[in-house]
């Protein structure tokens, strides 16, 4: 798989006088502090911290669910006066699907490729989802787009009119598999909306 269409973080770093990589993400001390702010924390994919190798973690959701676990308990061992211990990433395994019925898998030395990897994602992806309504909701849309062979929004191209008034977003570029997806426009986030053919946008 290759990802040419790059990542750049929000502008964080510019807006707190702070220093950042070349991608744009905050450099954060071990505990996920600015350095010389130890009242303010950066996570997600905004900062950039080292995994074990000495390369810094990829912003994805796992890192920063485990990051903003960490500084809730931080904080919690700051008011108690407890000693503080840095931010240590456990890698739980990566998946990714990349077709109907197809997806890849790495937890550990475990790995898998095809139809069962596909079903991993797919009880993953679902038990993660917040609240019952939405895995409903997710299944239900996933098995309707299985049945009928329906496609995901990918490309939107030659939007007009009051439904979309940007002008320096003449292209939007979606990505995702199910989910609305988001990418940014002009400074905004964009998601994708079933109805009018696929093609509303929604702010």
């Amino acid at each position: 798989m290759i990802w040419a269409a790059g990542v750049m973080a929000s502008p964080a770093a510019q807006w707190l006088g702070a220093e950042a990589d070349s991608a744009g993400r905050v450099k954060v001390q071990p505990d996920l502090s600015l350095p010389g702010h130890k009242e303010v924390f950066v996570l997600g994919d905004t900062a950039t911290v080292s995994g074990p190798p000495g390369r810094p973690l990829p912003g994805i959701a796992p890192v920063a669910k485990q990051q903003g676990a960490y500084v809730a308990g931080l904080l919690a061992a700051r008011v108690r006066g407890e000693e503080e211990s840095p931010f240590r990433y456990r890698d739980l395994g990566i998946m990714a699907t990349i077709g109907r019925k197809r997806a890849v898998v790495q937890m550990g030395r475990f790995r898998s490729s095809g139809y069962v990897a596909w079903l991993l994602w797919s009880m993953t992806h679902i038990y993660f989802l917040i609240g019952f309504r939405n895995r409903l909701a997710v299944v239900l849309n996933w098995s309707w787009s299985y049945l009928t062979f329906g496609r995901g929004t990918r490309l939107i191209t030659g939007l007009s009119g009051s439904r979309m008034h940007d002008d320096s977003a003449e292209q939007v570029l979606l990505s995702g598999s199910g989910d609305p997806a988001a990418c940014p426009a002009g400074g905004r986030r964009l998601s994708a909306r079933r109805g009018d053919g696929g093609r509303q946008l929604a702010r």
